[in-house]
């Protein structure tokens, strides 16, 4: 049994960034970016009103002036702003040579001899400056973020229409058991429905992977060996849920060694999730997860998803949370690393009611997770623990 540090270690060693691709900006979102973004353009391009108004000199704004014209977002000025004159003009439109100041519609009235009279004077200029959002050839956006909606329209603005993207692992998923039936089915007396295999289907298409469920083998080393040689045909990683702990059925570490899997390890001193395995052939890496679904969901979390996270460029990691317990926690046995589903209420951290490694519904009403390392066996409350958002 390795520690989870170690494990850590072992798994990450073996990241190999993949090929990459590129895709339309609409088909971009919820990829991983693979090169910079440069603007090809200053933003704002051309010197542009920030507000409705009319376009004046600063010197005349103690005069009534006559209106030029009126320019429209999209429309190059006709005339200059010169002394006694101004120009309506609309948010977003280019400003006319002269001006130097945008007075608020609301801070003007026209008056009879069709003259604009500014009602109140104003300390802002209202005028968006050439390029001082971004100048050309600056950096938007850098390699390694997951492209989110708000990244869209910096692309856009760009002209990144085809962004270079990191191309996506394909994950076979395959659970072991017996006792499994497909969730459409009513189980029998001694059988339970497969959750494991669709957790793990939606936990890998959030952390932006290819899922490729297998089906589920059953506890002979005859239809694991198949499933498994199978499953390792034309994916970039397996996971296996099941068979991996030392009772009489649980053959995946066996048949693991008979397809000539090297096995990096298969026991970590983490809880839930002692019984994980490891290993790889040829490019192809294998996660024999236990078959407990807190387990399996908990593991995946913290040593599968940073896997396949890195392994297709992504820097763009969850940040780590450090806020206080709002209780007291305590637990007997020290020999390995604890993680606790937490809830999270006003910046203080709640363990969740847990019950064990089969009580799924614990995560489904956490925020996150914390973790009581070896040798520990209690939080303080207040104490400040580190959050993994889930």
């Amino acid at each position: 049994m390795i520690t989870f540090e170690e494990a850590y270690h072992i798994v990450m060693s073996h990241v190999s960034v993949v090929s990459t691709e590129r895709v339309s900006l609409t088909d971009s979102l919820g990829r991983i970016l693979a090169e910079d973004i440069h603007s090809d353009i200053d933003m704002p391009p051309f010197n542009k009103a920030a507000v409705d108004g009319f376009a004046c000199r600063l010197d005349d704004l103690d005069h009534d002036l006559e209106i030029l014209e009126t320019v429209a977002a999209g429309k190059i000025p006709e005339f200059s702003v010169t002394t006694g004159k101004c120009s309506r003009i609309m948010t977003g439109a280019m400003i006319p040579e002269g001006t130097e100041c945008i007075v608020m519609v609301e801070d003007t009235e026209i008056l009879d001899n069709g003259k604009v009279h500014i009602t109140r004077k104003q300390d802002a200029l209202n005028i968006c400056k050439k390029g001082e959002d971004i100048s050309a050839g600056d950096i938007v956006l850098s390699k390694g973020i997951l492209i989110k909606p708000q990244h869209i329209p910096v692309l856009a603005a760009s002209g990144a229409i085809a962004p270079k993207v990191s191309r996506k692992l394909q994950v076979g998923i395959l659970s072991t058991g017996d006792e499994l039936v497909e969730p459409e089915h009513i189980p029998t007396p001694s059988k339970i429905r497969n959750t494991n295999a669709y957790q793990l289907i939606a936990q890998v298409s959030d952390a932006r992977a290819i899922p490729q469920y297998e089906g589920i083998a059953a506890d002979n080393e005859i239809s694991l060996h198949s499933m498994l040689s199978n499953s390792l045909d034309g994916n970039d990683i397996v996971l296996l849920t099941g068979g991996v702990s030392m009772g009489d059925f649980d053959y995946v570490p066996r048949v693991m060694e008979k397809l000539e899997i090297d096995i990096l390890f298969k026991s970590i001193a983490i809880q839930p999730g002692k019984p994980t395995v490891f290993g790889k052939k040829g490019n192809t890496l294998i996660f024999g997860l236990p078959g407990n679904p807190v387990s399996s969901f908990v593991l995946f979390e913290v040593l599968v998803k940073p896997f396949l996270m890195k392994t297709m460029g992504c820097t763009d990691i969850p940040k780590i949370l450090h806020l206080p317990l709002g209780t007291d926690f305590k637990r007997k046995k020290t020999e390995r690393k604890l993680l606790i589903p937490v809830r999270i209420e006003n910046g203080v951290v709640y363990p969740v009611e847990y019950h064990g490694s089969a009580h799924i519904n614990a995560y489904s009403q956490a925020q996150g997770m914390i973790s009581i390392e070896i040798g520990r066996n209690e939080l303080k409350k207040g104490e400040i623990t580190d959050v993994r958002p889930i």
